[in-house]
Formats: C-alpha cells, structure tokens, sequence
C-alpha cells in the first residue's frame, strides 16, 4: 500500500466515496465530517471538535512517518506536514460542497476553485517526497 494516497483517492475518501482501508484516507474522511460539523455549530461544541481534529492530524503525521523512508538530506523541507494538508483538504471539501448545497454562503466558484488548487498542491508535494526532493517537518 502506498504510504501517501493519489490526489483523487483523497478527493473521493473526503467525500466518503472510497476510503480502500488505506488509514489516511479513513482519517480524512473524519476530518471532513469535523469540518462539515463546524460549520453548523458554535460555542463549545467547537472546541471539542478542535481538539478531535488536531488529534486526527497528528495520527495522519504519526502513520506517515512511520511509513516513509527517511528522506534524502539535501531535500528541501516542506512547510507544513501531509496531516496539515490533508486537514485543509478536508475542510475546503466541506465549504466547497457546503456551498453547492446552499448551506453556507460562500461563492460556490471560489470554494470549488480553492479546493482544486490544494489537490494541486496536494499532488506535487506527494510527487515530490517520493521523488526525494522534499522532505516534511518532523519527519523521517
């Protein structure tokens, strides 16, 4: 299994469409249920659900160091680790189909235009710490 799933993997288990037993797609989707939660509450409720969303980054960052070979030492270090991106994933998935759905006033052109440049972004990072020309903060 590959440590880090596809753009459209990631597309698809937010969605909670297929998470193929692959446990960052799993937690992905939980992330975006979070998000989708968040929306529609306030007050304490919030920072219950903080705090489960930060736990679920860090099992995403735990399983991928785990999981990666240690990378290349000239790799350029990444800003942020793949549970902060694929937090980011998730929560511009719940606006974005929030907006669809009319339940959140957001520009539905821009939600769904912010989502896809972070698969984007999402995308070549996984190209390039399999590619050994970057390597994420705190990792291996």
């Amino acid at each position: 299994m590959n440590p880090l799933p596809t753009k459209n993997q990631l597309l698809h288990a937010c969605r909670g469409v297929d998470t193929d037993g692959h446990p960052i797609l799993g937690v992905a989707h939980r992330l975006t249920d979070i998000h989708e939660r968040r929306l529609a509450v306030d007050g304490f409720e919030v920072i219950e659900l903080e705090t489960e969303r930060i736990d679920l980054v860090i099992e995403i960052d735990d399983c991928v160091t785990r999981s990666l070979p240690p990378a290349h030492g000239a790799a350029r270090v990444h800003t942020e680790t793949i549970g902060a991106v694929v937090d980011r994933v998730a929560r511009y998935t719940a606006i974005a189909y929030a907006a669809l759905s009319g339940s959140h006033d957001v520009d539905l052109g821009h939600a769904w235009e912010h989502l896809a440049e972070l698969a984007v972004a999402y995308e070549d990072l996984v190209e390039e710490v399999h590619a050994g020309r970057r390597r994420l903060p705190g990792g291996p």
